[in-house]
């Protein structure tokens, strides 16, 4: 009876063990890129950053990012149009890190089509994303906007700027499960975009860039200037939250 017993606490033994050296091979292979970054002085290795969906094209040249976008590709959920659109390529990097912002220089001078876009992106599944870009309208005017869609539905917040408008950057800013997306025209002045809650957005995400043609269109995106820094979206300093 004691070597069985013996016996039966060694294999539970092992299987600890095993389990064990699982959970650090887990931790092992996860890379945190903010953290990573961060450590860097804010730097992004663009190698470090994987595809959800690879583009027509794409090219790295040193700290930039051309993507050549492909007609009939885009991101949207049900609001309005009732249709579903989930195909739009999308580079990512995933932190667990709670609060940190991220920066990127967006140039589309080649966009000429209705609804050519690019910017900035959080995508976790096809039902649960953010994005904030420039889409094309006319020679006149484009949309500067922003789409949150939690659990299958997209909203859409706009405004409209001049078409001659070519470039902007964006900041990207993370503060547990809420999120704030800025522009600027000169990377320097941010001006806020949209704050909102993501439901999925509480533990590990993925985020970076992405462009799309929704129409029968293909255009050169380019993204420069891509770093981390510590959270530029300071906790809020007014009304207390409720108790």
């Amino acid at each position: 009876m004691r070597k069985i017993i013996f016996t039966l606490m060694g294999i539970c033994f092992v299987l600890t063990a095993c389990k064990q050296q699982n959970n650090k091979e887990m931790t092992i292979d996860f890379v945190d890129n903010v953290k990573v970054a961060l450590a860097n002085g804010g730097q992004i290795d663009p190698g470090s950053l994987q595809w959800t969906r690879e583009p027509a094209g794409y090219e790295v040249k040193g700290d930039s990012i051309i993507i050549t976008t492909a007609p009939h590709t885009d991101l949207w959920q049900r609001t309005y149009y009732h249709f579903q659109n989930d195909n739009a390529p999308v580079l990512q990097m995933k932190t667990r890190e709670k609060f940190f912002s991220f920066v990127v220089k967006t140039d589309f001078t080649q966009n000429h089509q209705r609804f050519d876009q690019c910017g900035i992106v959080m995508y976790l599944d096809s039902e649960n994303w953010l994005k904030g870009s420039v889409e094309y309208e006319n020679r006149e005017f484009q949309h500067l906007g922003s789409v949150a869609t939690n659990k299958g539905y997209s909203d859409w917040a706009t405004t409209a700027i001049p078409a001659d408008v070519k470039t902007m950057w964006y900041r990207f800013s993370r503060r547990e499960d809420d999120y704030c997306i800025e522009c600027s025209t000169n990377g320097t002045d941010f001006s806020q975009m949209r704050i909102c809650h993501m439901y999925e957005g509480a533990d590990e995400i993925s985020f970076g860039i992405y462009a799309c043609s929704p129409e029968e269109s293909s255009f050169k995106a380019v993204f420069t200037d891509l770093k981390i820094t510590e959270c530029a979206w300071k906790a809020h300093d007014g009304q207390q939250p409720d108790a």
